[in-house]
């Protein structure tokens, strides 16, 4: 009997053994595109978002990133084929890559930023930018002493046309007769990593009269910030908090949470509750915002703080309908 004890107690043991050692560990993955993540704009608020969940559920990740546009699949491939439970790619340009790749990998798990791809096992997370750059042109008109400011976007298409769209937006808002300069850096995606051009294009809007300059040019915008205090003018970041960049000519930026969604996109893929579709983020979901903190406080007086934070309370509670231009790749302001 006791023999028999043991027997049936040995083969539970190796049974418990067998299990854990089949039992795979969770293992997300993230690939930034070309302007790097260390970007100090979009890629790097991705991987501050990677870097919160490896912190936090003290669950390692894999890390992609391509040189060039034709890597995209080959990237994605290497994940999904190293086991990887969920793969999150950063930015539009991964679209149909993620469309083609996440066929050959129907389990596998991809989450797409800032596009819309095809796919059961694909998840995509988009932003109404509009919203957070509506904000951010309210700041500008109301310090603008010549009521003339300019936008400086990455590559030339109708999301970053958004972010430029909002922002003129907010700076009639706040004032009808304040004049927006707009130009594009170019039309692919380098536009987003030039930052001579964002300097060139800055400094030709300041001679033009602008005194604030938004640039929503990922890497490009390091330019447009240099020129920015060069010139002794102010300049609005992008993405990632960029008021410490150049502390006393940022004058605020555009924060998209873009950490938020890969570390959601991590965390409800570990726990079960994650979910193929389209999720909208805007300044109602905490998507997007505008920065105040140390590095531009004394920029921002206590009358634009309440100004602007009042139209974020009305664009919430929808008395502020803020236009996309994705919608019809019109903007109702110029």
């Amino acid at each position: 009997m006791i023999a028999k004890k043991t027997t049936i107690a040995l083969a539970t043991l190796f049974a418990l053994a067998a299990g854990a050692a089949s039992a795979k560990d969770f293992s997300p993955a993230v690939v930034y595109d070309q302007a790097g993540k260390f970007d100090k704009s979009f890629n790097e608020m991705a991987y501050k978002g990677a870097e919160r969940f490896k912190k936090e559920a003290k669950v390692n990740y894999r890390e992609g990133q391509i040189a060039n546009e034709a890597q995209k699949e080959q990237v994605l491939r290497n994940l999904a084929r190293k086991d990887a439970d969920i793969v999150v790619a950063v930015g539009f340009s991964f679209t149909q890559a993620v469309e083609t790749v996440a066929k050959e990998f129907p389990k596998v798990k991809f989450t797409l930023i800032d596009a819309v791809a095809k796919g059961d096992n694909v998840q995509n997370i988009v932003f109404k930018e509009q919203e957070g750059s509506f904000l951010v042109g309210i700041a500008a008109a109301e310090v603008s002493k010549s009521k003339k400011v300019g936008f400086i976007g990455g590559m030339d298409f109708p999301l970053i046309r958004a972010f430029g769209c909002g922002y003129a937006q907010g700076a009639k808002y706040a004032n009808k007769s304040t004049e927006v300069f707009q130009n594009m850096t170019g039309t692919t995606p380098q536009a987003f990593n030039d930052p001579a051009r964002g300097t060139e294009l800055a400094k030709s809007q300041f001679d033009r009269g602008a005194d604030v300059v938004f640039a929503a040019a990922g890497g490009t915008g390091i330019g447009v910030y240099q020129a920015a205090k060069d010139a002794k003018k102010l300049a609005i970041g992008v993405d990632s908090n960029q008021n410490y960049v150049q502390p006393g000519t940022m004058l605020t930026s555009m924060v998209k949470r873009v950490d938020n969604a890969v570390y959601g996109a991590f965390k409800s893929a570990k726990d079960g509750s994650w979910k193929s579709g389209v999720t909208v983020l805007g300044l109602k979901e905490g998507g997007v915002d505008w920065a105040l903190d140390s590095y531009n406080r004394k920029l921002i007086s206590a009358a634009v703080e309440q100004k602007v934070n009042a139209a974020k309370k009305d664009i919430i509670a929808g008395k502020i309908q803020v236009v996309d231009y994705r919608v019809n790749n019109t903007c109702p302001v110029q």
